[in-house]
């Protein structure tokens, strides 16, 4: 899912498998029918176009490029923002590399290795924050936060 919270592949009405040849023509077919320019004379439709347009730029430009294709396919593009280096996108894709690997080796699936990460991440902050296991209770229950 997108930032929005909606799939780029339905954005611009493509399958998964969808080429990156099948993706640039979906992204133009799309991008015409709702240019913001086309819509200038109908005051009602012209908002709903520039979101619209502004949503298939954004899904063109994450499935255009392999790398962030990859990350979003795995569910892992939230984790990414607009200031992150290229190191760290390519840390993430060689991280989605290795999770397929595991799980086609293993056995897990992705969603399984997604919520190790996001586990390991979650004990990560609580440490950075000061955030420590609340020894008194059972070592299995996690402390809460509100």
């Amino acid at each position: 899912m997108s930032k929005s919270g909606t799939c780029y592949y339905s954005v611009l009405e493509i399958c998964e498998q969808a080429s990156p040849s099948e993706i640039r023509e979906a992204y133009r077919r799309q991008a015409l029918k709702w240019h913001p320019d086309r819509w200038m004379k109908n005051p009602n439709v012209s908002g709903e176009a520039k979101k619209r347009f502004q949503q298939i730029q954004e899904a063109y430009s994450v499935l255009s490029d392999k790398g962030k294709r990859k990350i979003y396919d795995a569910g892992l593009l939230g984790l990414l923002t607009d200031d992150d280096d290229e190191g760290f996108l390519n840390f993430m894709q060689e991280m989605v590399l290795m999770m397929q690997n595991v799980e086609s080796k293993e056995g897990n699936s992705l969603e399984d290795l997604q919520g190790s990460l996001m586990d390991m991440m979650a004990e990560d902050e609580r440490r950075i924050f000061g955030f420590e296991w609340d020894s008194s209770q059972n070592a299995k229950k996690r402390a809460r936060f509100c």
